[in-house]
């Protein structure tokens, strides 16, 4: 519908940056970033280590040899020839223990490098440096007219009692509300109402953790991009999700799937815990921003010659669950400077507010191509019986503020607030007055 296949499926491997020193460099730019210097480090790193290993070959293999010699001189009795081979074996053995320190090391460091570079854009991507240059590519829905008087919704929350952010503000902290009464159920009929419409589209429900370890963290590339972002269990060295696709996707880390598996999908519900430091003014005001938050993920792993048909399909999901709520929405593609860390192509999903008069987002969907599954090892045997990377892929579905603020706003009348028809036998009610 929206969407190009990408001809280049592995430009965060080191073999591909190597043949495609150009290309890659030419793509990351797109993000408003001069790649030049980390792609000709990564270039030279990986040399070094190729060179390293050579000789550490060479120098094992050199040993190995002189070993067997050993064992076949004492056998005939040439006892002091043994031996002065046997010291040369000595010498080889340090060279090898030195020549894997240095191996290590630089491995090390080319893995460093690479954890900082960001995943390469699809071509399709538009240049830009800001949320003011991503494209429009669809829009549906009405912007209904709300009678005079019409309230945001951090004030209908107060009027109606549903949410208190004064009572999360003492318990917690700012970003932190409390739901109460037909508020409550009303998040919990989200929930509930976008968990059945995933399972009902084939994905399987999974409760996943709420932290996770650091591995899991760099596997699906929040750390280090976003380790400020996130909140730290210091003692026990874990990690708050910022979103249940960390956990999610983590699941597959160092599996090898058979092809006829592919593809995976599931979907989960999770809060979500982001410090969201420097997020100050109006902008983030009631649930416009907050630290936690609930959200319903949907996740796949895909043949890579199928990853943007999934995509495809994933945003058609998306937008049935918002037909059905009748809410007012549209599809943006992210342009480079707005691309997230670790996606090579992004669609998001906004809300008209029509009580703040602004779009507020609520989903995105994003195709990693290999950018995750290269860091997770995750693969599948191909039909040639090779190892072979999958694409992952995310999307929001739905996270719930927006969403609860949209409805909220475009459902207020002078009587409350009507709940939409979809929802009301999830809530039990047909109104909050």
């Amino acid at each position: 519908m929206y969407f190009c296949r990408s001809n280049f499926q592995d430009m965060l491997q080191v073999p591909f940056i190597r043949d495609n020193k150009d290309l890659v460099i030419a793509r990351l730019a797109k993000r408003n970033m001069d790649a030049t210097e980390d792609i000709n480090q990564v270039i030279a790193f990986d040399e070094d280590r190729r060179r390293i290993q050579a000789e550490l070959d060479n120098t094992l293999a050199e040993s190995n040899a002189l070993s067997k010699e050993i064992g076949m001189l004492f056998k005939s009795g040439e006892v002091e020839k043994a031996n002065l081979i046997k010291a040369k074996t000595g010498e080889l053995k340090e060279a090898s223990k030195k020549l894997s320190e240095d191996l290590n090391n630089k491995t090390n460091a080319l893995n460093e490098l690479l954890y900082k570079i960001p995943n390469v854009p699809n071509d399709i991507v538009p240049a830009g440096n800001t949320e003011d240059d991503n494209e429009e590519v669809f829009r549906e829905g009405d912007i209904p007219v709300l009678e005079e008087g019409a309230l945001p919704h951090w004030e209908l929350a107060k009027k109606y009692d549903i949410i208190d952010f004064e009572l999360g503000n003492k318990i917690t902290g700012a970003g932190f509300p409390v739901y109460k009464g037909k508020g409550a159920k009303l998040q919990r009929a989200l929930i509930t109402y976008f968990l059945d419409k995933n399972t009902e589209a084939g994905y399987t429900e999974f409760q996943l953790p709420h932290l996770v370890n650091e591995a899991s963290g760099f596997g699906t590339g929040q750390l280090p991009d976003k380790e400020g972002q996130m909140y730290h269990v210091t003692a026990d060295n874990l990690y708050l999700i910022p979103t249940a696709e960390v956990p999610g996707t983590n699941i597959f880390r160092d599996v090898v799937l058979s092809e006829s598996e592919l593809p995976l999908a599931i979907t989960g519900y999770t809060p979500c815990f982001r410090r969201e430091a420097g997020s100050y003014g109006a902008h983030v005001r009631g649930l416009n921003r907050l630290h936690q938050f609930d959200k319903v993920e949907i996740l796949r792993v895909e043949h890579p010659s199928k990853s943007y048909d999934a995509l495809d399909g994933m945003v058609a999901h998306v937008k049935t669950i918002l037909q059905e709520l009748k809410l007012p929405y549209r599809i943006l593609r992210l342009c480079g400077g707005d691309l997230g860390f670790t996606s090579a192509l992004t669609y998001d999903f906004e809300v008209f507010s029509t009580a703040q008069d602004r779009w507020l987002e609520i989903s995105s969907v994003s195709n990693f191509e290999t950018f995750q599954a290269n860091r997770l090892k995750l693969r599948f045997k191909n039909s040639n019986g090779k190892n072979e990377l999958a694409h992952t892929l995310n999307g929001s579905s739905l996270a719930l503020p927006r969403v609860l603020a949209g409805i909220l706003e475009n459902y207020q009348t002078k009587e409350g607030i009507v709940v939409p028809e979809v929802l009301q036998s999830y809530t039990g009610f047909k109104i909050i007055d």
